[in-house]
């Protein structure tokens, strides 16, 4: 046998075929809904991923307001940026952070968890995070997850 009976799929831009989806986060946890959300903007689920291309899913994660951290996380997990002047260093608890914005944990989490690279930057655009029931894009018929 000198042919092959299959054959690589490599997908690119026009090929991937991308779907709406709306995750529910009411009453999950932090990390657990982040790694899953992240899987699948990333399309790593999908059987045709390739790793240097954009061809996972676009999600929508509702409910943002009602997600939950394990043990003393509230309190003791901090974010911390800097302002870029010297002595800048800001940081903020999980509590501050939810009280300003609570759609801002869902997306830190799952940025953490993208590449750090181009990639990743676009990737992280297919991602919409609303804390309340109610989303803007419902004419893109997403589909429940």
């Amino acid at each position: 046998m000198n042919t092959l009976s299959y054959k690589t799929v490599s997908a690119n831009k026009e090929t991937a075929n991308k779907e709406w989806l709306v995750v529910d986060a009411d009453g999950q946890t932090l990390g657990r809904l982040a790694s899953k959300v992240a899987m699948l903007i990333r399309g790593k689920y999908k059987t045709n991923f390739t790793p240097h291309v954009d061809c996972g899913d676009n999600v929508v994660v509702i409910n943002a307001e009602k997600i939950n951290l394990t043990g003393n996380k509230w309190a003791d997990k901090s974010y911390i940026r800097h302002t870029g002047y010297p002595g800048g260093q800001r940081s903020l608890t999980a509590t501050e952070m939810f009280e300003k914005d609570p759609t801002r944990l869902i997306e830190k989490a799952v940025k953490g968890m993208l590449p750090k690279n181009k990639l990743g930057a676009a990737i992280y655009k297919n991602l919409y995070v609303y804390a309340g029931a109610e989303h803007n894009q419902d004419c893109s018929k997403p589909k429940s997850y």
